[in-house]
């Protein structure tokens, strides 16, 4: 099972959720963990888990080449480009390569094969574990702005993580995602079996809720809602939820108590033994939502 914690803008507590998730969800649910902090322009699920990094990847996107002997200035590139990253200045073909989305499609119709493969540094796969919690990052390099790219990439190396364990039963994912409803959170969002959505009942939180469940509905998974700071006024959350029919699994309190110790890096579950029943009840919640996933 693949789930994704989201929210409609950032601050709202969503690699809180994440983090306290990870931590009990092998006592709650009973299987293995893969936590994955697919928030890559600005990662800090680690600041949480706090794993022992093992290993570091570069992640790489394609980007194109040209041969100025084979090419012919035709401009089919050009114009299959949808990004605007290859153009012809004179006599001379230029790839904007902080433009280009790596598609291909530019080699794909060019005529005379004058276009190769090269490529373009987007940033780190950092991989490790926090005890029994499998842990997976990315990391944006500073200046990129292909942030769904790394994402991708992020997810294609948890691929390769997952089919490499031999013995024991399939581990869960949990996948912090990045905020908001832009490209990146759809892109992280989009292998889940379930999302949980993230918000909180103040004005921003509250009108970016609403754009996050518009956005993340037509995926199709099932969804459902934590309120963090939880407190009155909820009616606009709770109007929101009915009318999506979506089930508010957990209120965590708008408690001091969870400021102060969230300011000093430690896990919700570690705040008190209740809000420790409280994660570990949101945890089973969780993975009732796709039941059929972690027994695929």
């Amino acid at each position: 099972m693949r789930v994704s914690i989201a929210s409609g803008k950032g601050g709202t507590g969503k690699t809180t959720v994440s983090a306290a998730l990870a931590s009990v969800w092998t006592e709650a649910v009973g299987t293995p963990v893969v936590a994955v902090d697919c928030d890559v322009e600005e990662p800090n699920l680690h600041l949480f888990l706090r794993p022992l990094i093992t290993d570091t990847h570069i992640a790489n996107i394609e980007i194109p080449v040209i041969d100025v002997e084979l090419c012919t200035r035709c401009g089919a590139c050009r114009e299959i480009c949808q990004f605007a990253a290859i153009t012809i200045l004179g006599d001379t073909p230029v790839v904007f390569d902080e433009m280009c989305h790596g598609c291909g499609a530019c080699a794909a119709v060019c005529p005379f094969g004058a276009i190769g493969a090269g490529a373009r540094e987007l940033g780190r796969i950092e991989e490790g574990a926090a005890g029994a919690i499998t842990f997976l990052n990315g990391r944006l390099r500073v200046g990129e702005a292909m942030s769904p790219a790394l994402i991708r990439a992020v997810l294609a190396r948890l691929e390769e993580v997952l089919a490499a364990r031999e013995t024991g039963p399939a581990p869960d994912v949990i996948c912090d995602a990045p905020p908001g409803v832009s490209c990146p959170a759809g892109a992280a969002v989009s292998r889940s079996d379930a999302i949980v959505l993230v918000t909180e009942p103040t004005p921003f939180g509250i009108h970016d809720f609403r754009l996050a469940v518009e956005a993340f509905s037509p995926f199709g998974g099932p969804m459902a809602v934590v309120i963090n700071r939880a407190g009155p006024p909820e009616d606009e959350i709770e109007d929101i939820c009915r009318e999506a029919k979506l089930p508010i699994l957990a209120r965590i309190p708008d408690d001091r108590t969870v400021a102060e110790a969230y300011a000093r890096g430690k896990l919700l579950p570690e705040v008190s033994p209740d809000y420790r029943e409280l994660t570990l009840k949101l945890a089973k919640d969780v993975a009732r939502l796709a039941p059929e996933a972690r027994h695929a």
